[in-house]
């Protein structure tokens, strides 16, 4: 894409002679022979830099740079990169350009070089400082805007727009997590953002504000109609993704759940208005999930008149159940792990339920291979654990080179996958020359206490 610099000045040899060099540069550009006339361009237009005079009629430079600042600041615009252009050698009137907030400075009668040169260095800068501006707004892993730049951005659009504030969370998440691992979480977050993004138009914006939940603004959408069809294809692309990612036996009942506000019949207030979509989601997790419902000031108040503080501890429940910023097992230090598992076997015996405990053992057998080294492939392995333990597992490092996993509430065909996903991760990583993996498990069965010694061990 072609920059587009606009030239400043009451002299035409002189824009004619910038506009014959920068087009040369496949660049675009404007020109305006005042002030007052560049003022009144820029209140519609945004060039990515400007090339501004200072000894003009009327209204010199630095008057204009600073009207020009003024207008940025009062619309809340990015500001415009400036460059000015002097025919004076005065070192003093350099200065005050760069005091004033001048990107640079050009001498005139122009130097085809150094023009060049200095307009490709600052259009440059500008394009790095935005390319880093976007990538910390962005998401890594979904590429929707993060969390801080949905909310600035949603509430400039709930200030300014019409339109629909939808959230959408994922129902079921949890056991994707649970059963095939952080990594098919992340390819799920991932595909459904895709989805989601290919049902929507070009100036809807979309953010991610937690794990699983969403927010879409879509701009000039008047109807529910509108609404229900948006979540209906979502809900079918996601499942037909669901099977495509964890297989056609997939019974994971995976879909969207929606919470939608009109704007500005809502209000005009992100926080007012995110409350009440999150209320009108809260009725859809509530009866039957996989749908949307929007908020209705009448409807809300008769419910929660009548539900009052059951409804306040059920929803709470939700929110701590399935709104979790990260999925991730509990990474615990020995003492705090030696508590929490000190109190899993009491509740394991007292109400006969199951459970596993790993132990996992990295072996040198490579001896060019210590210190440093060694620590970095054993963090390796944390983190593959990390990543593919379920979130109610729970985990400690209890050596450098080992790792104690307690598996509750898993079935013994569950724990082949659970372990085998672990090994498969760390085959990938290609470390057996290194170090060798083993572990051993036993049965922790509450009905059998007599028998919750039963042993399996594993070398790679």
């Amino acid at each position: 894409m072609s920059h587009w610099v606009v030239v400043v000045d009451d002299d035409v040899i002189n824009l004619r002679i910038a506009r014959n060099l920068l087009k040369e540069e496949d660049m675009k550009v404007g020109t305006a022979k005042s002030g007052k006339d560049f003022l009144h361009f820029m209140e519609n237009n945004q060039p990515d830099l400007v090339l501004l005079d200072i000894r003009m009629p009327e209204m010199d430079g630095f008057e204009v740079y600073e009207k020009l600042r003024e207008f940025e600041q009062s619309e809340g615009r990015p500001t415009t990169p400036v460059i000015f252009l002097t025919a004076e050698e005065d070192g003093s009137v350099e200065t005050r350009c760069l005091a004033l907030g001048a990107a640079d400075f050009v001498h005139k009668p122009f130097h085809k070089e150094v023009l060049l040169q200095r307009v490709k260095k600052i259009l440059m800068r500008e394009q790095t400082i935005n390319n880093l501006k976007q990538d910390a707004s962005i998401d890594k892993l979904t590429g929707c805007l993060n969390k801080t730049s949905t909310i600035i951005r949603m509430k400039e659009l709930c200030r300014t727009e019409n339109g629909a504030l939808i959230i959408l969370d994922l129902d079921s998440f949890k056991l994707v997590n649970d059963l095939y691992g952080h990594t098919m979480g992340d390819n799920v977050l991932s595909s459904f953002a895709d989805i989601v993004r290919k049902n929507l138009r070009s100036e809807d914006v979309i953010g991610r504000i937690g794990g699983d939940e969403f927010v879409v603004f879509g701009k000039n959408i008047p109807y529910e109609s509108v609404v229900d069809n948006i979540v209906k294809r979502i809900n079918t692309q996601l499942s037909d993704k669901a099977k495509e990612l964890m297989g056609d036996d997939c019974n994971i009942p995976l879909g969207v759940s929606a919470g939608t506000v009109f704007v500005p019949e809502g209000g005009g207030e992100y926080e007012d208005l995110f409350e009440k979509a999150d209320r009108a989601l809260y009725f859809v997790k509530k009866n039957g999930k996989h749908g949307y419902a929007v908020f209705n000031e009448h409807s809300t108040h008769e419910q929660e008149h009548q539900e009052e503080n059951a409804d306040d501890l059920s929803r709470l429940s939700q929110i701590l159940e399935e709104r979790g910023e990260a999925n991730k097992t509990f990474f615990l230090g020995q003492e705090a792990f030696m508590n929490v598992y000190r109190f899993m076997l009491r509740y394991i015996y007292s109400y006969q339920r199951i459970a596993h405990k790993v132990l996992f053992t990295l072996k040198p057998v490579n001896t060019e291979f210590q210190g440093s080294a060694l620590t970095e492939i054993y963090d390796e392995f944390g983190e593959i654990l990390k990543h593919n333990l379920r979130k109610s597992d729970f985990m400690m490092q209890s050596k450098p080179n080992q790792f104690f996993v307690l598996l509750p509430e898993l079935e013994e065909q569950h724990r082949d996958i659970v372990l085998n996903r672990i090994i498969d991760a760390w085959n990938k990583l290609e470390r057996g020359n290194i170090v060798e993996l083993e572990y051993e498990h036993e049965i922790i069965d509450g009905s059998k206490p007599e028998e919750s010694d039963h042993r399996r061990s594993y070398e790679d």
